[in-house]
């Protein structure tokens, strides 16, 4: 009679440890559902993927899920590239140099090669 109460025992804990062990995972992502977060379904698939790693990246999801604070932007960077209207003025002014060197440059290097050739004929 105590064997089948030991069997007993046994399975209930660790049917509890089991389901223990999953509610643990899934706790950032009842953060995330909570705070409506833009990768809800990333972190859920990360957490059961948690429990195949040896829970190592558990603590990272967790961080991940309290990362996002609702009302604010979350992980968007505003570009100031070739688009913005800031960069193409950069971007006309170095061109504008360019060209004025270039012409620069040019009136250098005929000047430079008339005197050259000057001084050939004349020496």
């Amino acid at each position: 009679m105590l064997e089948y109460a030991a069997l007993t025992l046994l399975i209930v804990m660790v049917t509890f440890i089991t389901y223990l062990v999953i509610y643990i995972h899934d706790i950032p992502y009842e953060i995330v559902k909570k705070r409506d977060h833009p990768h809800q379904d990333a972190i859920h698939i990360a957490g059961w993927v948690s429990l195949f790693l040896m829970h190592t990246i558990w603590p990272i999801l967790w961080i991940w899920a309290y990362l996002y604070r609702p009302g604010e932007k979350f992980m968007q960077f505003e570009l100031s590239g070739a688009g913005s209207e800031e960069q193409g003025k950069k971007i006309e002014l170095l061109e504008t140099r360019i060209t004025e060197l270039s012409a620069s440059l040019e009136k250098l290097t005929t000047s430079t090669n008339q005197n050259l050739t000057g001084e050939n004929s004349n020496g």
